[in-house]
């Protein structure tokens, strides 16, 4: 017979954050440290069929949880059909196309549009946390009940002035923000793309920053091919403090454009930019992790059914410090 448990431990409700990028892990590990009180669990989005079992990270197992938090809704796991969910938004949401209206109007599975257009327009989760007032409006459009929805910000892009504190050694260059077209099935000429960015840099020094799903070599080889002597290229490093650092931005379906707005910089993309500066992540200070917990932990506690909840429920960012002092 194995040793006793402590009662209090087995009292804990658990929460399992889903998490997939880079991106998206960090946001839920910072929304997960703001809930203490709670047994936190994390998988990742390529764990989950009709029959997982989630894991810990020591490898303990459990499939029984009293929430989940979702960074899309675009592919959801039937074992969880019965918990509580909130849907946290990771960054910037593909553009609406026709397929993408094709594949809502026809109620097919939204992942089939091969992108995120449709991330957060599913109205399957029981509560939304977006990152602005503007993206509110737009997952509500695509089919998302409004009253679902809080604007909270989201961790990563919520205070991005501290960005500008770095050691990144390299300044005054145009940076270019590539994008994982080519590695998620998507079209892309990259070469076009190469020789618009050197056009706009006009003689200034380059720095290509490639996103980290991307093949290194190939796309290093068509960087060292059509831009000057001299780029510089990275794989991987602090983004956000290349950005900071940069006198102008040149992105393809990039979040970090939030960042250059957020800073002052001249954005390119290849989506509008009058619409990106709509929909830019409110700045917060920081606090968005916060605000998120904020609801999960009322959610959580909250003995009724969503509807009950959404009633009710006041989302109120300066009850947060008091909040966290009691479970401190």
């Amino acid at each position: 017979m194995g040793p006793k448990l402590n009662p209090m431990v087995r009292l804990r409700k658990k929460i399992l954050f889903i998490t997939g990028s880079i991106n998206q892990t960090t946001q839920m590990h910072q929304i997960s440290e703001h809930l203490p009180e709670y047994d936190c669990w994390f998988s990742r989005y390529n764990t989950l069929n009709p029959n997982s079992v989630m894991y810990r990270p020591t490898g303990a197992k459990r499939n029984s949880y009293d929430l989940v938090v979702y960074c899309s809704d675009m592919v959801m796991a039937k074992s969880l059909n019965k918990c509580k969910t909130i849907w946290v938004q990771e960054g910037m949401i593909d553009q609406y196309t026709l397929l993408s209206a094709i594949v809502k109007k026809l109620g097919l599975p939204t992942y089939l549009t091969g992108d995120t257009s449709l991330n957060g327009s599913s109205d399957a989760c029981d509560i939304y946390c977006s990152a602005s007032e503007g993206y509110k409006n737009y997952i509500t459009k695509r089919g998302t009940s409004r009253d679902k929805v809080f604007v909270t910000g989201i961790p990563n892009y919520d205070n991005c002035n501290q960005f500008l504190d770095n050691d990144f050694p390299h300044h005054g260059y145009v940076m270019v923000a590539t994008s994982d077209m080519r590695e998620t099935y998507r079209k892309e000429d990259r070469p076009a793309f190469i020789r618009q960015a050197v056009a706009i840099a006009n003689g200034r020094p380059m720095l290509f920053k490639l996103h980290p799903n991307e093949k290194f070599e190939r796309a290093q080889a068509e960087i060292r091919k059509y831009a000057p002597a001299g780029t510089l290229i990275y794989h991987s490093g602090n983004t956000s403090h290349m950005v900071a650092n940069c006198s102008e931005l040149i992105t393809q379906y990039s979040t970090v454009v939030y960042t250059g707005l957020a800073l002052d910089k001249k954005v390119h993309s290849y989506f509008d930019v009058s619409e990106l500066t709509r929909l830019a992540p409110i700045q917060n200070n920081g606090t968005s992790a916060k605000n998120i917990a904020q609801i999960c932990r009322a959610y959580i506690e909250f003995k009724g059914n969503r509807t009950e909840f959404l009633k009710q429920f006041v989302f109120s960012p300066e009850e947060i410090t008091q909040q966290e002092e009691m479970y401190a």
